[in-house]
């Protein structure tokens, strides 16, 4: 794995989850971490997560190489707020290199009984969102030379289902909308990924998964990719990765 230290990534939706697993992947190797959140205090019980004095934090590097954790609270849907954060992590850190796009919602409703609202604040929180992240982070990526741009997607973007017609539009946009930023900053070393991850151990979507759902995936296997993307050679750009449960909940016959 490329050494990380002094590099700065900026992570959103970093408070809980695959965001925070992903945060604590980037410190752990090093890396200078600004994460985003909605709510301050969940930001306020991710500092106190990811300053915890724990080695590696699943990624086998001791604790004595972790990077500088910074927060800012930050709606994506928040052009403005999107800027600040981005200006946030180059004042205090002095650049840019990696922009995670994680923050993301869903609300799982049938079309004719979902409100517009829902529909709203899905596809701009997971869409637009990232379009607002993306556009204030190329200029700074610029200036570094270049960098890289991930974006985290899901499974349900090329396999909608019923009752997800929203999250499952914002997903397939954002992989559409990837692979055309991708085309659009590979000559400038900028490299565009996104990962699509299955189903995943999270309290997303207001879900709590306990018992029984050990078979899905934790959120550390997903910033394991990460983490890999980040290794590649600069030759070698790994423009889509999707990662599942190797051996799923078998629905009943």
């Amino acid at each position: 794995m490329a050494e990380l230290a002094g590099r700065v990534a900026v992570v959103t939706g970093g408070s809980r989850g695959i965001g925070l697993a992903i945060g604590a992947a980037l410190l752990a190797r090093g890396a200078d971490v600004l994460i985003t959140g909605r709510a301050e205090r969940h930001l306020v019980e991710a500092r106190e997560v990811l300053e915890r004095p724990v080695a590696g934090h699943g990624t086998g590097e001791p604790a004595a190489t972790a990077g500088r954790l910074e927060t800012a609270a930050a709606d994506v849907r928040d052009p403005a707020a999107v800027e600040r954060a981005m200006a946030k992590a180059v004042e205090r850190f002095g650049g840019l290199d990696v922009l995670v796009n994680n923050a993301g919602i869903g609300a799982f409703r049938n079309v004719a009984e979902q409100s517009v609202e829902q529909w709203r604040e899905t596809v701009d929180t997971n869409l637009t969102g990232v379009f607002h992240c993306c556009r204030a982070a190329i200029p700074h990526l610029r200036r570094r030379g270049g960098g890289w741009i991930i974006n985290i997607s899901s499974l349900a973007g090329q396999n909608p289902f019923a009752g997800g017609a929203a999250y499952c539009a914002s997903k397939a946009g954002l992989n559409a909308f990837s692979e055309a930023l991708m085309q659009e900053l590979r000559y400038e070393d900028i490299r565009v990924s996104t990962i699509a991850p299955g189903s995943v151990r999270t309290e997303f979507a207001g879900t709590h998964d306990g018992a029984g759902t050990e078979w899905k995936l934790a959120p550390d296997d997903v910033a394991l990719v990460v983490l890999e993307l980040l290794e590649h050679d600069a030759r070698s750009l790994p423009s889509r990765v999707e990662i599942r449960p190797a051996r799923p909940q078998k629905a009943p016959r």
